[in-house]
């Protein structure tokens, strides 16, 4: 589906519920087993080429991004939203955050030897993914590890209240792997691993580990 004004509706909802998202999911990996083994796995992957700069993209208030940084990763973050920067600067102020849109990513071609994009692409319109991918695949090395988290399924969905009540204005999609998968390969990348994860009854999310 095409969403004009994406990009604009994304920034303001997130600069809206920035303080409030950030503190009700501050301690939320502590929880998540399978998630921090997902992420170890990530990490494993890129330290095996390398372990030269890892770009958490839609890094929001920087929870995941201090996360990598803690297992070793040269991680840093960027996000489309002013606020979420200024909430990971302030509750991580020894790493590296800066604003900037997955769709023209201000990094240099084959500069990172990973890139993380948790649960990030799911604001992004179906007619949009091909740019983003794109842009994944001009920074990161050859051979670099790149690890998408989305949520599986089929159809959006718009967002309207979220994270302590607040107005939001974003669509949600939902992905089948094998699109995501199919998505990958268009824009070059090798696909390595597909994984799903169901932390409740009607969610499932999806993690697919590619390279260059």
């Amino acid at each position: 589906m095409r969403v004009p004004g994406w990009l604009d509706d994304t920034r303001t909802s997130y600069d809206t519920v920035a303080v409030s998202y950030a503190d009700l999911l501050r301690d939320a990996l502590a929880h998540e087993p399978f998630q921090r083994g997902i992420l170890a796995l990530f990490a494993e992957l890129v330290r095996a080429e390398g372990n030269g700069p890892v770009a958490d993209v839609g890094c929001g208030p920087g929870r995941i991004t201090a996360h990598l940084h803690s297992i070793g990763l040269d991680a840093f973050g960027i996000d489309l939203s002013p606020a979420m920067i200024d909430v990971a600067r302030r509750d991580h102020p020894g790493l590296r955050f800066e604003v900037g849109s997955m769709t023209c990513l201000e990094l240099a071609d084959d500069c990172l030897t990973g890139l993380l994009a948790w649960f990030s692409l799911i604001h992004v319109p179906d007619d949009e993914v091909p740019t983003v991918l794109a842009e994944f695949h001009r920074v990161l090395r050859p051979g670099a590890i790149m690890l998408l988290g989305f949520y599986a399924g089929d159809g959006s969905r718009l967002k309207t209240e979220g994270y302590g009540g607040h107005p939001m204005n974003v669509y949600v999609h939902r992905r089948p792997p094998d699109r995501v998968a199919a998505w990958l390969h268009a824009a070059g990348f090798t696909v390595e691993a597909e994984m799903m994860h169901r932390p409740a009854p009607n969610i499932e999310g999806g993690f697919i580990f590619a390279h260059r």
